[in-house]
């Protein structure tokens, strides 16, 4: 079992922020995930016993079960996942979990790729769409209390392409771009202004120190849709996301899969986004991605999921170190952590070692 206790890391958001924005090289390696399943938050808890004073039957036993592994494994931020977030009302399909270590997941989902439940103008006038005023908050505000000031939480937000995608189906979606750009276009500014009025909502939060949009815009070999397209429709959305961001002093931060090269400096210039995360090595090595543009931008994770399902302990340490040597040289600007997210698959030792070479660096 990897042991953690000569590790030991405390957080510290303000540093995190200033490897963000790329204003001064850090005194050691920060991580960051788009998310753990919460299988791997249990293992981690129950491998190294850190619910010993927590209480089952606490209505806040999740939320402080998820900060103490965080804290635990010298996390600054962390995602908070919450009950009823799943805004959109959506097709969705399940299939059995076959992940070796997983116990009660009960199945894996996936999003209808053929028909979402907008085909129309029809389904569009009876949709339930979402209001802000409806989402329950009460675990943020219980973050907004409880969390300590060196640490910070933060949600998910700006799934405008993705939630496109889903509402209407890929394969759908993409002959409605041609058939009936008007009802596309209504779909998004929909979505897109929901969105915009959340990550508002978020900003109120001290809690959350940064605005972290996700939206998947490609796949392995280009993007999902013409770059001309997500220029007019999708980035536009970003861009106003990240100006309540900044408005309101935080970086954001992107989480997008796929080739992207085609709209990476419309993300960079127009967006103006201050990370990117999300990287594989058969689409674009973290390494190549810091080299093209942490002179502008921090580069976020990189560590392929692939790779850490497949590698042994040894081959993972001495990718992170080869990773950290290129990616901690320059003036803050790189996180360590997965490509994608901790998934329910991934070797737990793999990934613990991963963070075990990120705490042993120290050439930053």
């Amino acid at each position: 079992m990897i042991e953690f206790s000569g590790f030991s890391v405390t957080p510290d958001v303000e540093e995190l922020l200033d490897v963000l924005w790329r204003r001064a090289r850090p005194k050691r390696v920060h991580y960051i995930e788009l998310f753990h399943d919460a299988e791997v938050i249990q293992r981690i808890a129950d491998r190294y016993i850190l619910t010993g004073d927590l209480n089952k039957n606490d209505p806040a036993y999740a939320l402080k079960l998820n900060i103490a592994v965080h804290q635990f494994l010298g996390f600054d931020v962390f995602h908070l996942p919450m009950a009823g977030e799943d805004f959109f009302t959506l097709k969705i399909n399940l299939a059995r979990d076959t992940a070796v270590q997983n116990t009660n997941r009960g199945g894996r989902i996936w999003m209808e790729e053929h028909k979402g439940p907008i085909q129309s103008w029809k389904d569009f006038e009876s949709y339930p769409w979402p209001e802000i005023k409806n989402i329950d908050l009460s675990q943020l505000e219980w973050m907004e209390k409880n969390l300590q000031r060196n640490m910070g939480c933060y949600k998910l937000t700006a799934g405008i392409l993705e939630t496109l995608t889903w509402l209407i189906g890929y394969e759908n979606f993409c002959l409605m771009i041609y058939d009936d750009p008007a009802l596309i276009g209504a779909i998004c500014e929909k979505v897109g202004t929901f969105y915009v009025e959340y990550t508002k909502v978020l900003c109120t939060f001290e809690c959350i120190p940064i605005i972290w949009g996700s939206d998947d815009m490609g796949f392995r070999t280009s993007t999902l849709v013409s770059a001309d397209f997500l220029r007019k429709k999708i980035l536009p959305w970003h861009r106003r996301c990240a100006e309540i961001a900044h408005n309101t002093q935080r970086p954001y931060l992107l989480h997008s899969c796929g080739k992207l090269d085609e709209i990476m400096l419309d993300l960079i210039k127009d967006v103006k986004i201050d990370a990117k995360h999300s990287f594989e090595d058969n689409i674009l090595p973290v390494i190549e991605a810091f080299h093209a543009y942490s002179d502008q931008i921090a580069i976020l994770g990189g560590i392929d999921v692939d790779f850490l399902c497949r590698s042994d302990e040894k081959s993972v340490r001495q990718k992170v170190k080869a990773t950290l040597e290129v990616c901690m040289q320059k003036k803050g600007g790189y996180c360590l952590g997965t490509g994608n997210s901790v998934a329910n698959y991934i070797s737990l030792d793999n990934y613990l070692a991963m963070l075990d070479e990120g705490r042993k660096f120290t050439s930053c």
